[in-house]
Formats: C-alpha cells, sequence, structure tokens
C-alpha cells in the first residue's frame, strides 16, 4: 500500500503538490493526470524516495520512508518496476548489457544465468533480435519495449510504476505499450500507477483516475465517476474522450 499523508513539495520558491492526500494499493490500476509540470512525476519520485517532500509522509508497504537514508531506500525501490519518460537506458551500452546492469551489479548473478534472463525478458517484451543494438539504433517503440524489460530485471516486484509510457510515440506504437503494459500486469498479477497527460491512454488503462490541478487533487474516483464528473476543470480536461469512444 502507498499513502501519501498532506504532502507538500516544492522546487526552490515554486510549490508544485499542496497537501496531496491518497492511498493507493499496490494492485491497482492507476492514472496520475494533469498539465505538463503540474508535480505528476514529482509524485513517482517521492515514491521511490528520490526527493523528499518539505512536509507531510509517505508511507510505503508501511514503512514511512520520508526519514529513510539511502541505503535504508533500497529495499522500498526493489518493491516497484519502474520506467522512467525517457527511458533512462545507458547510451554507451548496447541494450543486452543495459538490461544485464542491475542483475550484474546489484544481484550479482552468474554470468550465465543473466544472459539467459536478458534473452527471456527481451522476448517478452518482444525486442529479442536488438539485443546487439545500440540505444541510438532503437525507434521509439523499440527503446520503451528495453526500458521496460530493464525495469523488470529487479525480479518479482509489487507494482509498475510507468513515466508516460506513450509520450512521443506514434499511434501504433502506443497501441504496442499499452497491451504491453496490460499483459504485464496480468501477467505478473500486480497493479500500475502511470504518469500521463493522455485521457485516453489512462482510459484504455486503468480503472482509477487522479487529477491534480494547481499542486492539488481535485478529482479521484473511477470511471463511472470520472464520466459523471461536474468538475468543470475535469470535464475540460477529459473533453478529447468523448470523442474517441461512446461514453
Amino acid at each position: 500500500m502507498i499513502i501519501f499523508d498532506d504532502v507538500w513539495f516544492s522546487y526552490g520558491n515554486r510549490e508544485v503538490l499542496k497537501g496531496i492526500s491518497f492511498i493507493a494499493n499496490f494492485d491497482e490500476r492507476i492514472a496520475v493526470l494533469g498539465e505538463s509540470g503540474g508535480g505528476k512525476t514529482t509524485i513517482l519520485k517521492l515514491i521511490l524516495g528520490l526527493i523528499t517532500p518539505d512536509k507531510g509522509r509517505i508511507i510505503i508497504d508501511g514503512v514511512d520512508i520520508t526519514k529513510l537514508s539511502e541505503e535504508e531506500l533500497i529495499p522500498i525501490r526493489r518493491k516497484f518496476s519502474i520506467v522512467f519518460q525517457e527511458g533512462a537506458l545507458f547510451d554507451s551500452l548496447p541494450v543486452k548489457e543495459n538490461v544485464a546492469f542491475f542483475m550484474r551489479e546489484i544481484l550479482k548473478l552468474p554470468q550465465e544465468r543473466i544472459y539467459e534472463r536478458v534473452r527471456e525478458l527481451l522476448s517478452l517484451v518482444g525486442v529479442q533480435d536488438a539485443e546487439e543494438l545500440m540505444p541510438e539504433e532503437l525507434s521509439g517503440g523499440m527503446h520503451r519495449r528495453v526500458a521496460i524489460a530493464r525495469a523488470l530485471a529487479v525480479g518479482k516486484t509489487k507494482m509498475f510504476l510507468y513515466d508516460e509510457p506513450t509520450a512521443g510515440l506514434d499511434p501504433i506504437n502506443s497501441e504496442r505499450i499499452m497491451t504491453l503494459i496490460k499483459e504485464l500486469a496480468d501477467r505478473e498479477n500486480i497493479g500500475f500507477m502511470i504518469i500521463t497527460h493522455v485521457v485516453y491512454v489512462a482510459w484504455q488503462l486503468c480503472n482509477r483516475f487522479i487529477f491534480i490541478k494547481d499542486g492539488r487533487i481535485i478529482f479521484d474516483g473511477n470511471r463511472q465517476q470520472l464520466t459523471l464528473t461536474e468538475n468543470p476543470a475535469v470535464r475540460e480536461f477529459i473533453k478529447e474522450l468523448f470523442f474517441r469512444i461512446n461514453i
């Protein structure tokens, strides 16, 4: 379970989150939506302990992480498979070494097992022929798939975290990534949290929607509640949805 209890966060003098509170179970499929620069990615960074709130508490699986050291945060971070928007692949390493990195440096797996697992993961995400390619040689969709494979290399986790998983992708690759996200969640029997500004992506993947505006949560509900909301800011944000699907 993830608990945000009256969390405030600022970048310098700019307040990004203003008293955010929510509870999320690991098996939920949640979209966090809002305008660019509105604090959505900040929530992921706070969950992972990459940044610390100015005020409030963040509790992960029963542990208040706000005062933990970097070493104490390691087991917390391993509860999640995380894919940031840029993919964050090492530019100087081929695909297979990017996926192998965590298994070699952190898990200390035997060399034979590492490459066996690399091939399994690349096959799982549909880029098994790309293991010798460099990141610069990958298409946007392939890059995102390799990033997902590397996230899976940490082993069994409690939840996937995705930061703008379809950003910059054409419609075909966006659909492929959405299908992959659903298939992985079903296969691993765990939930996910997706940061996105694309309402259609959120609708296709999720059953809970959290909207952030001006640093505060203005909506938190399911599909039916979303379609019936009378909050003008949320209705303006989701109006594209009414043109794409029949609701």
